[in-house]
């Protein structure tokens, strides 16, 4: 069982040893800073989709939400490089609005599963973006948002210790309040938390603004490095959280997955798409890769659910 939690760990190192061997500029300065800013992004969406995975659910909105909150913060700059925090405010607020969204239709509306409600808002945030910017990107953000999405200490990517101190609080909130405890009994069986005297409905709610939150970053990155809110920025970021919090050893089931794991499992997505940017693979090709990756990652999914089932049948049995 300690090779099975331990999985993703030993996969990341796998790749970056083979990409290390077989790409000769991927270990440079200049390609490991790439890595850096390029993995912020992926990490920074796994974290919010890990927490309502946990809850046995799914957001499928959050790259929309990306682009959504970067063209809600260039009008609210509107070209000035002046006005920095009320740019970021916007940002961040944009995605936690459209979390709140999804998690009241969600509950209040009682709706089978989150995958309606989220798909719906993935369509709905996109043509909003689209709508408000003219189909446009809408360029010149504060020079506080450029640093952010861009700039680096020591050479190091901003972005990186942006999405390092919310890794931390994500951590702290799943793994040492009394939220983070009610959340995974949700995951594990929603009726019998309720039946305990867990407020389900507000708690589910509360995990889709986290991931609204953290969509509302990512969006806060993107148009810091690109210098612009662009209504199709985004683009399908939502398959590569999915497939990072999966390979990192969540559960569609619910009831399981770190942080840690889920920070491994984007830097793993991170390394690969960084790897066949330098081999010059094809963006077609890539996106057969990813989605390959997705369905093994299930199907390990499934395996690990299965090889933990029986480790429990032995151990009652006495025989392991």
């Amino acid at each position: 069982m300690g090779i099975v939690r331990t999985g993703p760990l030993l996969m990341l190192a796998a790749i970056f040893v083979t990409a290390a061997l077989t790409v000769p500029v991927f270990l440079t300065t200049t390609n490991l800073t790439n890595l850096g800013f390029q993995a912020s992004i992926v990490i920074c969406l796994a974290l919010g989709q890990l927490v309502v995975m946990v809850t046995r659910g799914i957001d499928l909105s959050v790259g929309s939400v990306v682009a959504l909150s970067g063209v809600t913060g260039s009008l609210v700059a509107d070209g000035s490089l002046s006005g920095g925090l009320p740019v970021v405010a916007t940002i961040v607020l944009t995605g936690a609005a459209v979390g709140l969204v999804n998690g009241v239709v969600f509950v209040k509306g009682r709706i089978p599963h989150p995958f309606v409600v989220t798909l719906a808002t993935f369509t709905i945030a996109r043509g909003i973006a689209l709508l408000l910017a003219n189909g446009d990107p809408n360029t010149g953000m504060p020079h506080l948002v450029q640093e952010l999405g861009a700039g680096t200490v020591g050479g190091f990517p901003i972005p990186m210790i942006l999405v390092a101190v919310l890794a931390a609080i994500t951590f702290v909130l799943l793994q040492r309040t009394q939220w983070g405890r009610w959340i995974y009994a949700i995951g594990a069986s929603a009726e019998a938390a309720r039946r305990t005297g867990i407020p389900v409905g507000r708690l589910l709610i509360s995990a889709y603004v986290v991931c609204g939150v953290a969509a509302g970053f990512c969006g806060l990155i993107v148009a810091g490095r690109t210098n612009a809110g662009s209504p199709t920025a985004g683009n399908l970021y939502e398959l590569d959280a999915i497939a990072a919090v999966i390979i990192g050893g969540a559960s569609f089931a619910g009831g399981r997955g770190t942080v840690m794991n889920a920070v491994v499992g984007a830097l793993m997505i991170s390394v690969i798409r960084n790897s066949m940017d330098l081999m010059s693979i094809q963006a077609f090709w890539q996106l057969v890769v990813i989605g390959v990756i997705i369905v093994i990652a299930v199907e390990f999914d499934v395996l690990r659910g299965y090889l933990e089932d029986r480790t429990r049948v032995l151990r009652a049995r006495g025989t392991l």
